[in-house]
C-alpha cells in the first residue's frame, strides 16, 4: 500500500484530519464523514477531503478506511464498515486496544477480520476539533499496530503509515494497554489532579494556571472540559 489510496476517515476531529491531511499531502484522494455536519465542513475545508452524506458514501470503494470516532462507538462502526466495503483495510485509532478489539470481534463476521488492524496514532494535541489539526501531528509519530493481525494487512497499514510520514511499531493490544497507561494515561490522570488541587489550594490565584507548564495546562479540568464533546462522545 504504497501507490496512491482511496482513504476514507471516519470521524473528522482532531486526529481524523490531521490523518486526512497527512493522506492528501502524501497523494491518497480522501473522503470523510461525521455525523456532525459543521465539523465536517470544517475538515473538508481545512484538509481537502470530500465529505460525504452518509457513511456508506464514505466508505464503499475505499482502499483504507480508518474510524477515528470515540472509543465507545469504534467497534460497532468497525463492523459496520467491514460489511458496508468487502475490500477495504480497515483501522482505528482508539488509546486503549483489548476492549476495542474484544467488541470488534462480537461486531464483525469472523472472515471480515482478516482485513481489520487495531491502531493507535501516538501523537495529537490538548486541543481538539478539526480548527487544529495538522498533518505535522503524524511526522515522525510511532502508530502502533496490532502485531497479532494478519500479517498481509499488517504489511498493507505499515506501509501507507510509513508514505504518510509516521512510524509503525508492531505490539499485542494487551502489551500496548499497560505500557501506554504508565507513559500516557497515568500521567494525565496525574497531571489533571495536581491541577485540581492546584487550583482549589490558590483559588485566589487565578494567575496559577499561567504559571503552570504547558503539560499541566493541557490537562486541567478546564482544558479536559472544553474538549469533551469532540474527544469522548460519537453524537448521533
Amino acid at each position: 500500500m504504497t501507490s496512491a489510496e482511496r482513504v476514507a476517515v471516519v470521524g473528522t476531529g482532531l486526529i481524523g484530519t490531521s490523518i486526512a491531511m497527512a493522506a492528501v499531502r502524501a497523494g491518497d484522494s480522501v473522503r470523510g464523514f461525521d455525523i456532525d455536519a459543521d465539523v465536517l465542513s470544517r475538515s473538508a475545508e481545512r484538509s481537502g477531503l470530500a465529505a460525504a452524506a452518509t457513511l456508506r458514501e464514505c466508505v464503499t470503494g475505499a482502499t483504507l478506511v480508518l474510524v477515528c470516532t470515540p472509543i465507545p462507538s469504534i467497534p460497532g462502526l468497525v463492523g459496520e464498515v467491514l460489511r458496508l466495503d468487502r475490500d477495504a483495510l480497515v483501522t482505528d485509532v482508539a488509546s486503549v486496544k483489548s476492549q476495542v478489539k474484544l467488541e470488534v470481534e462480537t461486531a464483525a463476521e469472523p472472515s471480515d477480520l482478516v482485513r481489520y488492524v487495531g491502531g493507535h496514532p501516538m501523537g495529537g494535541s490538548e486541543r481538539s476539533g478539526p480548527d487544529h489539526a495538522s498533518a505535522s501531528v503524524l511526522d515522525g509519530a510511532v502508530w502502533v499496530v496490532d502485531g497479532t493481525a494478519s500479517p498481509e494487512a499488517l504489511e498493507r497499514l505499515e506501509a501507507w503509515i510509513a508514505k504518510i510520514g509516521a512510524r509503525a511499531v508492531r505490539l499485542p493490544v494487551e502489551r500496548h494497554d499497560r505500557l501506554v497507561a504508565m507513559v500516557s494515561h497515568l500521567p494525565q490522570v496525574a497531571s489533571t489532579a495536581l491541577m485540581g488541587l492546584a487550583a482549589a489550594e490558590e483559588a485566589g490565584e487565578p494567575e496559577i494556571l499561567l504559571l503552570a507548564a504547558g503539560g499541566a495546562t493541557s490537562c486541567s479540568p478546564t482544558a479536559m472540559r472544553s474538549s469533551a464533546p469532540s474527544t469522548c462522545m460519537w453524537r448521533a
